[in-house]
């Protein structure tokens, strides 16, 4: 049975925080054949979390911010959960 494009979209998420079972890489794989949204949106959300990333290690290096480390760490916690 193929994906819908709403069950695929939530693989794709999930494919960034945990690995999927042969059986969810395979149905998403057969999916983003034929889907070219469902590709472009994992596109979008791969990008997208480089870009979280990029800022909270910019964010840790930047000297000029005058959050104690606690608060800056915290901050990166909240945005890591997230993403």
């Amino acid at each position: 049975m193929m994906l819908s494009c709403k069950s695929a979209s939530r693989l794709v998420s999930q494919s960034l925080d945990r690995p999927l079972n042969w059986q969810e890489r395979l149905a998403l794989r057969f999916h983003l054949v034929i889907c070219r949204h469902c590709r472009r949106f994992g596109k979008q959300l791969q990008q997208l979390r480089l870009a979280v990333n990029a800022m909270v290690q910019q964010t840790e290096r930047d000297t000029n911010i005058t959050l104690k480390p606690e608060a800056k760490q915290n901050i990166a916690n909240a945005i890591n959960q997230h993403y």
